[in-house]
Parts: structure tokens; sequence; C-alpha cells
């Protein structure tokens, strides 16, 4: 992961010097506050031991302001970093654990997603108000305030590092190169964790997830470039 995380410095660094420094001129910052809608497509690998299980998991939805800072190198390369958090109920379905459980649906709590996402994007800038972009980078994602519901003893989930595609538009409101515009943007975003459930009390055992959020993040709202 320090190599892909490398690789994305080197990347920005080298974008930057083949695009150039913005000037003052130019409005090189732009902050967004949008509304998202998180969107979890989540699948796992449940076992105990080496002993896979069957079972899967289910991660709620969740909507939530965002932050995002954006630098353009020129009107059409940029950097944007883009800040978030949210908290996820989770849930084990139709888990069966040989001589304990079968088909079980077992609430394991919830848990706050801090997942930092830094874009490269290209902008589609011919002049008008309309200004398209699309977008590639890494995400980080950290898991914290773990709450492991009724049922387990405790819950823990791995950081996870991945990449991001991101598409979306400005809309400027003000007809100038700088002030208001309306934004609406989508990412795609792979986070994979292991997450470790101890049901020492109800089962003598750990489980292991092996588990591919991978959420769709979609977003409207307004931006002002300075």
């Amino acid at each position: 992961m320090k190599r892909l995380f490398c690789a994305a410095l080197l990347a920005g660094a080298t974008w930057t010097a083949v695009a150039g420094v913005a000037t003052a001129d130019e409005n090189p910052w732009m902050v967004r506050g949008r509304v998202i809608g998180v969107l979890p497509s989540e699948s796992a690998d449940l076992k105990v031991g080496s002993t896979a299980l069957a079972g899967d998991v289910a991660i709620s939805n969740e909507y939530v302001p965002e932050l995002d800072i954006t630098y353009f190198f020129n009107k059409h390369i940029a950097a944007e970093l883009i800040l978030a958090t949210t908290q996820h109920s989770v849930k084990a379905k139709k888990v069966t654990v040989p001589g304990a459980l079968t088909d079980a649906n077992i609430d394991l709590g919830d848990v706050w997603v801090l997942p930092p996402t830094l874009t490269l994007q290209y902008h589609f800038d011919n002049g008008g108000q309309f200004k398209p972009y699309v977008g590639a980078g890494i995400n980080a994602t950290f898991f914290y305030n773990e709450d492991e519901g009724k049922v387990a003893d405790g819950i823990s989930y791995d950081s996870s590092f991945g990449p991001a595609l991101q598409a979306g538009f400005d809309y400027d409101l003000d007809g100038q190169p700088g002030g208001w515009a309306f934004n609406a943007d989508i990412k795609k975003i792979w986070i994979n964790t292991e997450a470790t459930v101890d049901f020492t009390t109800a089962l003598g055992a750990k489980v292991k997830a092996d588990v591919d959020i991978n959420p769709v993040v979609a977003g409207v709202g307004f931006g002002y470039k300075f």
C-alpha cells in the first residue's frame, strides 16, 4: 500500500510539473459543500479459523454533509481532497455455524467510517457555464467508535487503502471566472476490510470476515471558487 500511495504522490507531482501552477488571477482554490449518499455494495467471506461459513453482511446506506477542497493547476487539471464521515449499522445475514446457528441474522452494531479521498481531475472547460470533469485517485478508510451490538463481545475493523473514480460537473452561477457554482458528483470507491467479531460468549469462537464495501458516493451541493 505504501507503494500505491507513493505512486499517487508521484503522479500528482508529475501533473503539477506538466500543468504549471496557477496564478492568483486564475482563481486556483475552490471549496464545495455537498449532501452525499454513501451507498455500499457489500459482500463478505466469513470463517472461523480456516473453516468457511455460510453468510453475508449488510451495511446501511447513509446521507451526510461533505466538504471538499480543490486546487486548480490550470483550467483543466485539478486535485481534490474529499472529507466526510459516516456512521453505518452492520448486520450479519443468514450466518450458519455448524452445531450452533442456522440462517441467523445478527446485529453487529454500528461503526463510524472516515474515508478521505484524494483525486486528480480533468475539467472539460470550453469557456461555458457547464463544466464537467472526471477524476481518479486513492482512498484511505479508517474505522472508529465500533459498537459490537448485543450479541458479540467485541468487533474490530482493519483500515483500508484502495482506488477511487469520479465524475461530475460544476455549473457556473455567476458567469464569472470565480464565484458560486452548482455541483453534482458521483464516485466509486473500493474499500476492503477484515472485520474480527468476538463471539466467545455466544459461540465460543471468533469470526473473521473479509468484507468488500465498495460504495457509490453520490452528492449535490454548491461550490465557491476564489
